[in-house]
């Protein structure tokens, strides 16, 4: 097995985890602008030491500021979004949502890039759309108050976002900007972006033991699935990589069923291998 398959392996593994924490810490009434706000500045003071451990400076030059603070607006208000659409939908179901960006990225790559979209990358969208729609449906029975439609599409906005995330990142390197410079922006722009929802949204500027605790464990896995994915286009093929480090819905929905938050049912075991299918497709047209 070669470094940068390991490496999004690793990826992945932390993200599926990252997915079910976000649901535990969502499934009661906590604020999500101070979860987002120490996620933020626990990955800031990891990233922080990661860079001097390794004797990385960091660069302060225009496109890695303003290619960072694009990326780190994106990336805040796409797990903001995922945080609260977790709260009324089931994991796989938003995790599988989150992780199908990559249809947005190929969309987007097309209209905004003008890369062309050929017959088996739109077989995988077609598969993409029919597995989150078998997960929709999977998943409605668990939702309450009839909430589910509009928390649905809330985590659409999420994966949106995220794609964009991907494309304003994808230009930052290539406009030669330093990616763990990028990184540590984009981990500030969570504090800033958290204490701002915290404090002018929802209005609960509160710390408490809880929220430390999954904010710290949660900085840690998202510290792990940057750098890891970052490690691992570094040492292995994108086409590779990014498909393994984005089939986390999986790890997701595995660690949700052991963790008996949601059983592991025909529907939704389908559903999870059309979306790998789908992940596969796009991005080894």
């Amino acid at each position: 097995m070669s470094n940068g398959v390991s490496f999004a392996l690793l990826s992945m593994i932390f993200a599926g985890i990252y997915d079910v924490v976000c649901k535990k810490y969502s499934a009661k009434e906590r604020s999500r602008g101070m979860y987002v706000l120490g996620i933020g500045l626990t990955w800031a003071v990891m990233q922080l030491f990661w860079m001097r451990l390794n004797d990385i400076p960091f660069h302060a030059e225009t496109a890695t500021i303003s290619y960072g603070l694009i990326a780190g607006v994106l990336l805040t208000l796409s797990n903001l979004l995922l945080i609260e659409g977790l709260t009324h939908i089931n994991v796989s179901l938003g995790s599988t949502v989150y992780r199908l960006n990559t249809i947005g990225v190929v969309l987007l790559s097309y209209l905004v890039l003008h890369e062309s979209v050929g017959k088996i990358k739109l077989a995988g969208i077609i598969f993409g759309i029919i597995a989150v729609l078998l997960m929709y449906g999977a998943g409605k029975t668990a939702n309450t108050h009839g909430k589910s439609a509009l928390f649905f599409w809330i985590v659409v906005c999420a994966s949106l976002c995220r794609a964009l995330y991907g494309i304003v990142s994808k230009a930052g390197l290539s406009a030669q900007a330093d990616a763990q410079s990028m990184l540590l922006i984009v981990a500030l722009c969570w504090v800033i972006g958290g204490a701002f929802y915290a404090k002018f949204i929802e209005k609960r500027f509160i710390v408490t033991q809880k929220k430390i605790a999954y904010s710290v464990l949660s900085g840690f896995l998202v510290f792990c699935i940057v750098n890891f994915l970052i490690q691992g286009l570094k040492t292995g093929l994108a086409s590779v990589v990014i498909p393994i480090a984005n089939m986390s819905f999986l790890v997701a929905l595995l660690v949700s069923a052991v963790l008996k938050i949601e059983r592991l049912t025909a529907r939704n075991t389908v559903a999870a291998a059309l979306a790998l299918v789908s992940i596969l497709l796009l991005f080894n047209a």
